[in-house]
């Protein structure tokens, strides 16, 4: 959820489309030190994860968690990790904190720990940018990303992620949706579409993220569109409380599979995760179908 306006003119918001930032190594100061090498057989179990970070800062932007973040996503052990409301730039944040990153917290946050990562930019304004990131211990082979923006008030993205397990490619989807009804309806129809055209219809399926579905409308749209399904759904027989994260009400964020199987869901709420993002990161143990 981020109901901020982004500042930029129209001519900004054009920039966005199909800019993608796709790296297996660091770019800036240090250089990057590549982790053991994983593999995992195609029907191998794997740990998926979504997080809306808020750009890396608290609730009210109270304080900044972005070294926090790093070490409880460390903790899950998730395979994949489906990441929202990263900031890939500000100009002013390391003025303000003398232990604010040097990269961007994509990079940060995957580090040693993911080896590949891709990021796509959604909202740009004087100071910087922010958008969707997927962070995988496995290779991305390719990524791509879609403007999704229903207006220019909400810059929202859709980043797909192809990642190689087990010599199979798994299609990854990271999304951030709008908080209005019509511009959701206008962004499902846009991913419905997406996914018809360019994944096949028996590839492997994982669609995660911030859908800002207060009513539950987008699970049976998708599952008849494309057959895929939300893991608590499956297994609780409803979406997660996901917002707000200290007592979370509202079934805001989502992981969509197709092709896997659900051995278990957790929220991450309370102990050291109460102080971090607004939202609760989810996660699912899934094995392939």
């Amino acid at each position: 959820m981020s109901n901020e306006k982004t500042p930029g003119s129209g001519d900004d918001l054009r920039l966005l489309d199909d800019r993608t930032i796709h790296a297996d190594r660091r770019r800036n100061e240090t250089e990057y030190v590549s982790p053991q090498p994983v593999t995992a057989s195609a029907d191998a179990q794997i740990k998926i994860a979504t997080y809306n970070i808020h750009k890396g800062f608290s609730q009210f932007n109270r304080r900044m968690v972005i070294h926090e973040l790093r070490e409880r996503l460390r903790e899950l052990g998730a395979d994949i990790v489906f990441l929202q409301e990263v900031q890939g730039e500000h100009l002013h944040h390391r003025e303000r904190h003398t232990d604010y990153p040097t990269v961007p917290q994509h990079e940060f946050l995957a580090d040693e720990f993911w080896a590949h990562h891709a990021y796509g930019m959604n909202a740009v304004y004087d100071e910087g940018h922010h958008g969707n990131a997927i962070l995988s211990r496995f290779p991305i082979v390719q990524s791509s990303n879609r403007d999704v923006s229903a207006h220019r008030f909400e810059s929202r993205g859709l980043l797909h992620s192809e990642v190689e397990i087990g010599g199979q490619r798994v299609h990854c989807l990271c999304a951030h949706f709008g908080l209005f009804a019509n511009g959701r309806r206008e962004q499902t129809g846009t991913l419905v579409e997406y996914v018809l055209g360019e994944i096949p219809a028996d590839a492997p399926l994982l669609i995660a993220g911030d859908f800002n579905d207060w009513r539950n409308q987008l699970s049976s749209t998708l599952a008849d569109q494309l057959d895929v399904h939300d893991v608590f759904d499956l297994q609780k027989g409803k979406p997660a409380r996901s917002y707000p994260s200290r007592v979370p009400l509202f079934r805001l964020d989502r992981i969509y599979v197709r092709g896997f199987s659900v051995q278990q869901c957790d929220v991450h709420i309370g102990g050291k995760w109460l102080r971090l993002s607004d939202h609760a990161a989810l996660s699912v143990q899934l094995k392939k179908s």
